[in-house]
């Protein structure tokens, strides 16, 4: 299907991901990680369709300081931390205040874990194919951790689906995965909200609520 413009929602924008991914349905090692919380409806739709496991990828964007809107970098479950140097090296963050970004969004990240996952123990992804989903990139920051965090599990494939991103960010992306859907790639892009009809925030109980019918294969 083709992705209308504005997107309407996040579930049609993982309809349309999962209609350009359908190559991956029905295999038993594939899984779909969402990047909560906006990630995790899209990641869902994809999930059904192609009949594989939802699980969730935590990663927290590192906010400027005063700015938070702008990354620095991000930081993912596992323990990884991505730094955007450019802008820590324009803006002059030091240290200290990236460290106390980090610490704050370490917390956060870590509740969100507990709350999602539960007793559930975290995937063994050795030798499986991960897609990965959000509901859209800006900078990628959050992506690259995610991908990065990924890595460092010995997949047998790394996929990247997004509904919208800047070109320069896909193809940043292109060069660290397997492979990146991305059907709308605008050249003029502020923020990812922009580009939906309904950018309404996901709520933690609709992230809960879709992991534990997803959380194991469906019937695609």
């Amino acid at each position: 299907m083709e992705l209308p413009v504005p997107i309407p929602n996040r579930r049609v924008a993982g309809q349309a991901l999962a209609e350009a991914l359908k190559s991956y349905a029905g295999r038993d090692d594939v899984i779909v990680l969402a990047l909560p919380r906006g990630g995790v409806p899209v990641a869902a739709e994809v999930a059904r369709a192609l009949g594989a496991p939802l699980d969730v990828m935590l990663v927290r964007k590192l906010g400027l300081p005063g700015h938070p809107e702008l990354a620095m970098g991000a930081i993912a479950s596992g323990g990884v931390m991505v730094m955007n140097d450019d802008v820590v090296r324009r803006l002059s963050v030091s240290p200290a205040a990236i460290e106390a970004v980090a610490e704050a969004e370490g917390r956060e990240l870590a509740r969100r874990e507990r709350a999602y996952r539960g007793e559930r123990p975290w995937p063994d992804l050795k030798g499986r194919c991960v897609i990965l989903v959000d509901d859209g990139l800006a900078t990628g920051a959050t992506m690259h951790a995610a991908i990065d965090a990924v890595r460092a599990q010995q997949p047998g494939c790394i996929v990247v689906a997004v509904p919208v991103a800047p070109p320069d960010t896909v193809r940043t992306l292109e060069a660290l995965v397997d492979e990146v859907v991305c059907p709308l790639q605008p050249q003029s892009f502020m923020a990812i909200g922009q580009w939906y009809q309904d950018f309404t925030q996901t709520s933690d109980d609709e992230v809960i609520t879709l992991l534990d019918e997803l959380a194991k294969p469906q019937q695609p």
